[in-house]
């Protein structure tokens, strides 16, 4: 540890009351450090912590991180970066939700950002749905390795002609959390960092869903954080559907989503603290039935003749028992 000058050392111990006094602040300081720091980085010194880059990535520079959800992979690029300026030797993990084909007509970058992340020894899966990786091969053997996941903008997919908030279809949403959350448990170790983006005026994956679900899988909250003063946010952002082809934000300019005020965009992030007990069973939200999806006159149902409106009906509620029976299909 790096000595302090003599004259310094004297001017410190004259204005604190000598020595015993300073050694009391010293306890005191240390200890503030060890409970801030300790599920984070459990076996660094003190000077090791307060020197990071950055308080809201103290993550375990040993455990591995996970991405997920990101269409384009530009947040784990810069996440990959990040990890390797830092010295970390834990992997990062990137997943996308889209298979390899359907990312390549999106976006003409995308194998030179798998290249690049490769490179910095990340590794992509493809194909994968967040709520299910606890029956996916590809994470298998990485129980309890996670010590940081990220989840930016989290959406379970548009339903033609309605919008994010409709009660028809908003369920859907305030699911992908609660399953979200209820996967991780098995891949997050104790004391891991989650870290989850979104507007906190989001109509399809509403702030509470985010904090509720989080906590009833004992996720604790610490902290929520304005999007635009974490140092990672400035990744080439996109809407992760057909849009991205022709448009996408502009990540220079800091620029939100359609709708969206960029300055009300949040990270909120939790730690995992798990009591030891067993957790009921996840409850989850279940889809309107037939006859309510029947009976509704919005969106893409408005004004059909009665059997054009009733095969609607009957693709809209088959679609919806298909993933609340745990296939996304958004």
């Amino acid at each position: 540890m790096r000595k302090l000058p003599p004259k310094t050392l004297q001017y410190v111990l004259d204005n604190c009351g000598g020595k015993g006094q300073l050694d009391d602040v010293i306890a005191q300081a240390a200890a503030t450090v060890e409970e801030e720091s300790d599920a984070l980085l459990p076996k660094a010194e003190g000077i090791t912590i307060v020197g990071m880059y950055s308080r809201l990535e103290l993550i375990d520079p040993v455990a591995d991180s996970a991405v997920f959800g990101d269409a384009n992979l530009t947040f784990s690029l810069r996440l990959a970066k990040h990890r390797r300026a830092l010295g970390h030797v834990g992997r990062v993990i990137a997943t996308t939700f889209e298979e390899l084909d359907t990312l390549r007509e999106r976006y003409k970058e995308i194998d030179e950002s798998i290249h690049t992340l490769e490179d910095h020894c990340a590794e992509v899966f493809h194909g994968v749905d967040c709520t299910r990786i606890a029956v996916n091969e590809k994470f298998k053997g990485m129980e309890g390795s996670l010590g940081a996941v990220y989840y930016n903008f989290p959406h379970s997919g548009a339903v033609a002609g309605f919008f994010d908030g409709h009660p028809l279809v908003n369920w859907r949403h305030e699911n992908l959390m609660r399953l979200f959350f209820r996967a991780l448990r098995t891949f997050v170790k104790e004391g891991g960092s989650v870290k989850v983006a979104s507007n906190c005026g989001a109509q399809g994956v509403k702030y509470y869903y985010i904090i509720n679900s989080a906590v009833e899988n004992e996720f604790e909250h610490t902290d929520t954080v304005p999007f635009l003063q974490w140092h990672l946010h400035k990744y080439g952002r996109s809407y992760g559907d057909r849009r991205d082809i022709s448009k996408r934000p502009d990540a220079k300019k800091n620029q939100a989503y359609a709708a969206q005020s960029g300055d009300r965009d949040m990270v909120y992030c939790f730690k995992f603290k798990p009591s030891g007990k067993k957790l009921d069973k996840q409850f989850v939200r279940l889809p309107p039935t037939f006859k309510t999806i029947l009976n509704s006159n919005d969106g893409p149902l408005r004004g059909l003749q009665p059997a054009a409106k009733k095969t609607m009906a009957q693709s809209m509620y088959k679609r919806f028992v298909t993933e609340v029976s745990g296939t996304h299909v958004g």
